[in-house]
């Protein structure tokens, strides 16, 4: 690439031909959005654009022929104009040039504008397709991808590619190609008008600038492509601290996340101050070359005036010709600037669309149409690991009858999630096969798979918008009773009731407005409210209190009673009514069966029965304590049950 080291020539090459192909591939992947395939009104465009863009630079190259034509009738019949009266003709026939003059100048900027203003619409339709496709690119990777990602950092690609983007269109289809168009008639003209060696001088100071700013400006990029990359790494850390504001004050570490930040932004900063410099240098010597070439132009052309083979007014042609190209050449150089720019971020961009699908449907996948309002689940032998190295399931078989109730549980890390993402298709198992039912999910697209399964998850993350809409998002175009009636079912409405804006209430970024067991109810709610026929619940209702779970329990009971229902609990009195228990362990299914059959049979789901149950009762004691040591104050007369159940040692101690 750019920043290649200098001391090696092959590694040179290997570098720019890196970056030529680099290049040219993101000019390949643009030329479809700029000559759209079967939109006739977007190349109709593009067509007006160019035929505008060549009357614009028709009009600019004549301007400066029509100001030569003036000073030649001023300057010499201007001085015989006292002798020989004929004053009137010296005037009439300027006044004339010097409107066509002005028309030209007129004609030459409303055919620019004319020119903007019609490729607006293709350049802005580009953009915004690019960008939606991104998105939707987004959206289809696989949760490995996601799971490794920096928000910010992808945030800041997708702001810059699109920014990019924009740049490319904008200024290489009409700056570049413009000015060199410009630069090709100007040349014809000086060689037509003035001869080869004033051509050649134009050309040569036109080769000698351009091969220049080329140069300079590639060198140039390796430190914008510093800037991009500490520029994403500040932007990442900035977004992680804040989304975790909460863990920094908890630690005390403010000094160290703005420490981190502030490192990011020293890079960007030596980086910044390194392409200042840079671009001053190149002024500089951009600078030189053409007040050299404006400097052997006018000795050329003087020389001509001085032996009479040239007139004043074509003294002034050829330098007006030159200082012409010099405001696009000057301008061509930030131009390629930008262009190269705009590339290296449109590069990124579209390196994010190139990267594959880890899980992708089928050839030939169809949808999956349930049989009935609920749906047979089953999981065949499915060994799964998210690294080679490290299998999370080895074997896993279980079926769920239609309207069945199955619950597994087990210790943290046995697999007991990973099922759900499997059942999504987040990930595809190794080995085995997971049916819905009997189709092999690998047959199904993965929209219809997700559009039968609703699921409650353990980590609730909710969108910044109001609590309407996160329940409604279970089912976009709900009715207002079918939200309420959701957010009833789920112990919901009698919160909403007492806050001042109700279910307008925002939530606040990823829900953090809300208790864990707010924002699990309004979970619980948005999946009532899409109806599955299959039905996860994924340690639902891990975040309420006793009371709230109970209320909540019931609803979800009555509401799994039409559906399949797959449960996944640490919480082992949440799943004593499921037809069948799975207990999972080290990923294999260690024990089954109906909670009474494997209680009676007294192995790891007993013991984890025993356990909890000790550690609720040890819990319960502790609030009972806790209770009465805040009534001791009151002694036991004023509490006469107190009194009669426990004696004075007791109460004491």
């Amino acid at each position: 690439m750019a920043d290649a080291p200098t001391s090696n020539p092959v590694g040179q090459g290997a570098a720019a031909a890196g970056e030529t192909a680099t290049t040219a591939h993101t000019l390949r992947m643009l030329l479809p959005y700029l000559w759209p395939p079967g939109d006739t009104m977007a190349r109709m465009r593009v067509v007006a654009a160019v035929a505008l863009l060549i009357l614009a630079k028709v009009a600019t190259v004549y301007i400066p022929i029509f100001y030569a034509k003036a000073v030649d009738h001023l300057a010499p019949k201007g001085a015989h104009a006292l002798g020989n009266g004929a004053a009137a003709a010296a005037i009439t026939v300027p006044v004339a040039l010097i409107i066509g003059y002005c028309l030209l100048r007129i004609a030459s900027g409303a055919f620019a504008e004319l020119r903007d203003a019609v490729f607006a619409a293709v350049q802005q339709r580009a953009v915004r397709r690019i960008a939606s496709q991104t998105f939707e690119h987004l959206h289809k990777l696989s949760l490995r991808f996601h799971l490794d990602r920096h928000t910010g950092g992808l945030s800041r690609a997708i702001d810059r590619g699109t920014t990019g983007i924009e740049q490319v269109l904008r200024f290489a289809v009409f700056n570049i190609v413009p000015t060199l168009f410009e630069l090709a008639l100007v040349t014809i003209i000086m060689w037509r008008i003035f001869g080869w060696r004033y051509a050649l001088t134009t050309l040569v100071a036109v080769a000698l600038y351009v091969g220049f700013t080329l140069v300079f400006t590639n060198y140039r990029v390796r430190y914008r492509r510093l800037m991009n990359d500490s520029d994403a790494d500040a932007q990442t850390k900035a977004v992680d601290s804040l989304l975790n504001y909460e863990t920094v004050k908890y630690f005390g570490n403010e000094r160290l996340e703005i420490s981190r930040f502030d490192k990011a932004l020293e890079k960007y900063e030596r980086a910044a101050v390194r392409s200042q410099v840079t671009l001053n240098l190149l002024n500089v010597g951009q600078s030189v070359i053409i007040a050299l070439a404006l400097g052997a132009i006018m000795l050329l052309s003087a020389q001509g005036v001085a032996s009479g083979h040239m007139s004043v007014g074509r003294f002034v042609l050829a330098n007006t010709y030159l200082m012409q190209l010099y405001t696009p050449l000057n301008f061509l150089g930030f131009v390629y600037r930008e262009v190269k720019q705009g590339l290296v971020d449109t590069e990124h961009l579209f390196r994010l669309m190139r990267v594959g699908a880890e899980i992708a449907d089928r050839p030939g996948a169809h949808a999956l149409v349930p049989q009935g309002r609920t749906a047979a689940l089953a999981f065949e032998d499915v060994r799964f690991g998210y690294n080679p190295e490290r299998e999370i399931l080895k074997g896993v078989s279980f079926a769920i009858p239609a309207g069945g109730n199955l619950a597994v549980v087990g210790p943290t890390g046995a697999g007991k999630s990973t099922l759900t993402r499997l059942l999504f298709r987040f990930y595809d198992a190794n080995s085995g096969a997971i049916c819905i039912d009997g189709q092999d999910l690998r047959d199904l697209t993965q929209d219809s798979i997700r559009a039968v399964i609703g699921v409650v998850p353990q980590d609730t993350v909710l969108f910044n918008d109001t609590i309407r809409y996160n329940i409604a998002y279970g089912r976009p175009g709900a009715s207002e009773a079918e939200v309420e009636e959701a957010a009833r079912l789920a112990q919901l409405d009698a919160f909403i009731k007492t806050l001042p804006q109700g279910y307008e209430t925002k939530v606040g970024e990823r829900g953090l407005k809300l208790s864990g067991g707010e924002k699990q109810r309004v979970a619980i709610a948005r999946t009532l409210l899409k109806n599955p026929a299959i039905l996860i619940l994924d340690e639902a209702t891990s975040a309420l209190d006793t009371k709230t779970e109970q209320e909540i329990q019931t609803a979800l009971r009555a509401i799994a009673r039409d559906r399949t229902t797959l449960t996944i609990a640490h919480r082992l009195s949440t799943v004593v009514d499921a037809d069948e228990i799975l207990v999972l362990e080290q990923g294999q299914v260690a024990e089954r069966g109906s909670h009474w059959n494997l209680l009676a049979r007294g192995g790891i789901y007993a013991k984890m029965w025993a356990a909890q149950a000790e550690q609720e009762e040890g819990a319960a004691a502790e609030q009972a304590l806790s209770d009465l040591g805040t009534d001791r104050d009151q002694g036991p007369r004023d509490r006469p049950d107190l009194a009669s159940s426990y004696s004075t040692k007791e109460i004491t101690e």
